[in-house]
């Protein structure tokens, strides 16, 4: 086995860097295997091994008026059935997203 004895540095957003290392943690995964495996994806792959595009996601001027009241509607109905979710926990359900 190589010996290991390169590093990587990288600047990145402290709130990023503490969410993903959250997550990381709760896999039981160091950072520093990640990045091992990342790279070698790279080499094995000829390139990023997940696609590196904007996703297309649904705005109100994309929407025909049907398509707006249905996502309304079903918004109401879990709001009146007590469905909902804390604003809070649905804004990190947006980060763990991103």
């Amino acid at each position: 086995m190589a010996t290991k004895s390169a590093n990587v540095t990288a600047r990145i957003q402290p709130e990023i860097k503490q969410q993903a290392e959250a997550v990381l943690d709760r896999l039981g995964l160091p950072v520093s295997v990640l990045i091992d495996t990342l790279y070698r994806q790279i080499i094995m792959t000829g390139g990023v091994p997940y696609p590196l595009t904007i996703p297309v996601l649904p705005t109100r001027d994309s929407m025909t008026d049907a398509e707006f009241n249905a996502i309304m509607e079903k918004g109401y109905q879990q709001a009146k059935n007590g469905e909902a979710i804390p604003l809070d926990d649905a804004f990190a359900s947006i980060r763990e997203g991103i």
